[in-house]
This record gives structure tokens, sequence and C-alpha cells, in this order.
């Protein structure tokens, strides 16, 4: 078990604010991937926190049509979508441990409910955007 127990009632807790579904799609390789098992596992006890999330799972080398529809070019890989399949763009590599793993949490929270914590001009900047803009986040423990 990877999350223990006091952790599990806190993002329990965490999860009684969910309002909308929450699909969990993980792509995945047996062979080439160091993390692969651990983020599954991580994954599937996380899933089980909620009836309001599910868990999905793909190989990275031969699910292709669901590698091209998420734009996947690395593993390990997870994907949020909503209960109505909406794809936020939300992308986590690698295994969302530490502190990544608070901002998947976060990030669960606000694909269910919808809402973010930008401000309200933050939402109105982007809204006007004119082009498709590509943003990557980048974390490192040092």
């Amino acid at each position: 078990m990877l999350i223990n127990k006091k952790d599990q009632d806190a993002i329990r807790s965490h999860f009684d604010n969910l309002t909308g579904k929450v699909r969990l799609v993980m792509f995945e390789a047996s062979l080439d991937c160091s993390y692969c098992p651990q983020t599954k596992q991580l994954i599937e006890e996380l899933s089980g926190l909620s009836d309001k999330l599910s868990a999905e799972f793909y190989n990275f080398h031969t699910d292709d049509e669901m590698v091209k529809k998420f734009g996947i070019d690395k593993i390990p890989a997870i994907v949020l979508l909503d209960d109505s399949d909406k794809d936020y763009g939300i992308r986590f590599y690698g295994i969302p441990s530490g502190y990544e793993f608070a901002t998947l949490i976060e990030d669960i929270l606000m694909v269910s409910t919808g809402k973010t914590s930008l401000s309200a001009k933050t939402v109105d900047v982007l809204q006007n955007l004119q082009k498709p803009v590509h943003l990557q986040v980048f974390v490192t423990p040092t």
C-alpha cells in the first residue's frame, strides 16, 4: 500500500467536495517504464477512495488510438477527464509523489467541480487568448 490509512482518511475528506465524476486515465508499459508499476498502484489506490473517481489503464505501446487521442509522448502519464469526458489538457508525467501528489489531488477537485482558484482577472485574460498556448510546468525536488 502506497497511501497509508491516515493519508487515505485525509484524502477522503478532501474528496467529500467532489461534485462530478473524474476519470484518471493512465498510460503505462511493463518493460521500459521504471515508475509505471508504482504509479499504477497509486492511481488504483486513489480511485478507490471515492465513488466519483474511476481509473483506466492503457499500454503506451499498443493502445495507439488512445495515445494519439491524448497526445501522450512519455510514460507514466495520467490524464484527468470530467464526467462529460471534457479534457482540460491536464497531464502528469512521471510518478506524482511528494508535492506533485498534492497537486494531483487539487487538480482532481478542480476537474470535478469545474472551478479553479484563479482570479477573475486571470480568467478574463485567458478567455481572451487568440491563439492556443502550450504550457508545461517542470518540477524537481532540488
